[in-house]
């Protein structure tokens, strides 16, 4: 099993590329099923869970020609509409095939997902909008079974704001008869993402970036070329690390537009930010203040952001308190920090704060994907060494991490242990 050993105390500078953001990449990908015609990303992260989405693709019969960070795909019609639960449970946005076969195959059959363990996140508003839109859907022995001789557009209220919820509608709907509208749709960049590269296939749709989108459906979609927009969150990661190790750095390819209410919080804690088209870049201007925040949906602070700044603020001045409103089993980073030495006291869907001198590094655990990054930031600002283990978690979502920051000048190299039953 892979670990991260970290030796921290070092303040990060240099220059970092930004990579493709995963969490649109999947949504993207499963678009590919749309369309016979190829379909070509470049920007493509190579991360776990893009593999693993790859591979779900390829045993449905998908035709892929996968080089590092690009890929052409070819969904012809002799594809299976089968997703199995080998493939499906250790990644949740796998569910977003089901739109995409439903609506261009009549049917899917797709295993209920899984992925990190941050909450319930439950497919049922999916489900919910599929049957509004004239699909039949059981559950069987841990499968959605979903069948549709064709999907009728129609008005589809969410009653909680979801992104793969929105983005699964949204591929359905490209190809439904009629006029389907998504009100209290998700607003995030990738939800973006996804719409503008369904209209460059040839999708009619208006309003994306707004909580209502609008779908007028067509009778079939072409291929294109499509580049991946930049990952926030790896973005906002790294520009966690820079302001927590006091350092200064350069992130090439970010998109600052994605990121205000993180940008704004770094700045609030003492970060000098400048930004243009294609760049960011930050140092601190001196002490570390520390910010209070509370997640909520785009485009307010980022839930996948948490973890990172509460790392921050384990070492800021003063106290400071982090409210989780997204998702109820997201504090388990808390116990880790706290082994590095944290002040953290968790009171409900709040952590208080209370900023140390220092962290001492120690030995701690990975439990999801953001919660991974919040152990890097905190062993990059500890003194002493810091292991990491449980990493896989971090490969699902950030390339190549400890290659990246070591070229920031980061003392952190991964090493592989054995498991011992």
């Amino acid at each position: 099993m892979d670990q991260l050993v970290i030796h921290g105390g070092v303040p990060l500078k240099g220059e970092v590329f930004i990579s493709g953001a995963k969490n649109a990449a999947l949504p993207l990908l499963c678009a590919s099923l749309l369309t016979s015609e190829v379909i070509a990303f470049t920007n493509l992260p190579d991360l776990k869970d893009v593999n693993t989405l790859i591979q779900l693709l390829m045993s449905m019969g998908v035709q892929v020609e996968h080089q590092k960070n690009s890929i052409r795909l070819s969904s012809t019609s002799d594809i299976n509409s089968f997703a199995s639960y080998e493939l499906v449970k250790t990644m949740r946005a796998s569910v977003l095939v089901l739109g995409p076969l439903l609506t261009r195959f009549g049917s899917a059959k797709v295993s209920l997902p899984g992925g990190c363990a941050i909450g319930e996140r439950p497919v049922d508003l999916h489900i919910k909008g599929l049957q509004a839109m004239g699909a039949h859907i059981d559950i069987e022995q841990g499968y959605i079974v979903a069948h549709a001789k064709k999907l009728i557009g129609t008005r589809i209220f969410m009653d909680t704001v979801t992104v793969t919820g929105t983005e699964n509608l949204m591929m359905a709907a490209v190809l439904a008869e009629g006029t389907t509208v998504l009100e209290n749709a998700a607003r995030e960049p990738e939800v973006v993402d996804l719409a503008s590269c369904l209209i460059k296939m040839g999708a009619k749709i208006k309003g994306h970036g707004s909580d209502v989108i609008t779908i007028e459906g067509v009778k079939n979609l072409t291929g294109t070329d499509y580049s991946i927009m930049p990952d926030r969150i790896e973005t906002g990661t790294f520009l966690v690390a820079a302001a927590a190790t006091g350092g200064e750095i350069l992130l090439r390819g970010a998109r600052a537009r994605s990121l205000d209410a993180v940008l704004d919080k770094l700045a609030e804690a003492n970060a000098f930010i400048e930004h243009n088209d294609e760049s960011i870049k930050i140092r601190m201007k001196g002490t570390n203040h520390g910010v209070s925040l509370r997640t909520a949906p785009y485009p307010a602070f980022p839930t996948d952001m948490q973890a990172q700044f509460m790392a921050m603020n384990a070492v800021a001045d003063g106290t400071t308190v982090v409210t989780e409103t997204i998702f109820e089993n997201r504090f388990m980073h808390v116990q880790e920090l706290r082994r590095l030495g944290a002040n953290i006291e968790v009171e409900g869907n709040s952590a208080i704060i209370r900023g140390v001198s220092k962290l001492d590094g120690a030995t701690v655990m990975a439990t999801d994907l953001r919660a991974s990054a919040s152990l890097v930031i905190a062993g990059l600002i500890a003194q002493g060494e810091t292991v990491v283990d449980r990493i896989y978690h971090l490969d699902r979502g950030y390339e190549r991490i400890e290659e990246k920051l070591s070229n920031l000048g980061a003392n952190i190299k991964r090493q592989t242990t054995e498991v011992h039953s």
